[in-house]
């Protein structure tokens, strides 16, 4: 088992960030219905809670890409484990990540994701890791900028534990 040794953000901070977050996609978005695409595994619980607190219409769906394997840094070879289902040519979407780290994954959803012809395409992320960018990627819609530490909770996860927990916390990172 893993010490936790701090917390980042409560569950009452995440959830008033995520709320905030709601309310300018529905003001952005208003008229108008988006497809919230959501990076599983660890985006499924901020998805979740975005898109209650999203007040215009919205379709969700999922798309699993792994860089990180059974590890805990990433590998930079992106692998798409699940794509998504629904035919989204011509509608506005935004794609869901809990956490930008090195910003591969996510540059390389987006080009896959525009293939396939969106009206629009723009990125929500609960955290933003920006001292380990590698890759420039545009985040829309950013909730909270953490340092270089590694995190847990809230649909993230350390070898597949402490997804849920109900808040963000600082661990050790694992050997």
């Amino acid at each position: 088992m893993i010490d936790i040794q701090e917390i980042l953000f409560d569950e009452q901070t995440i959830i008033e960030k995520v709320r905030d977050m709601a309310v300018r996609i529905s003001k952005d978005y208003a008229g108008k219905e988006v497809v919230l695409i959501s990076i599983l595994k660890g985006a499924a619980v901020f998805t979740a809670d975005l898109m209650r607190h999203i007040s215009i219409p919205v379709m969700v769906d999922y798309v699993q890409a792994a860089s990180y394997g059974a590890s805990t840094t990433s590998s930079r070879n992106i692998v798409i484990k699940k794509d998504i289902e629904t035919d989204i040519s011509g509608r506005h979407v935004l794609l869901v990540d809990t956490i930008i780290d090195t910003g591969s994954t996510m540059d390389y959803l987006i080009k896959k994701i525009r293939e396939k012809r969106p009206a629009s395409l723009r990125t929500v992320a609960l955290l933003d890791k920006r001292s380990r960018r590698q890759v420039d990627v545009p985040i829309d819609y950013p909730g909270f900028t953490i340092p270089d530490r590694f995190v847990v909770g809230y649909g993230l996860d350390c070898k597949e534990q402490y997804r849920n927990l109900p808040s963000i916390a600082v661990v050790a990172k694992p050997a």
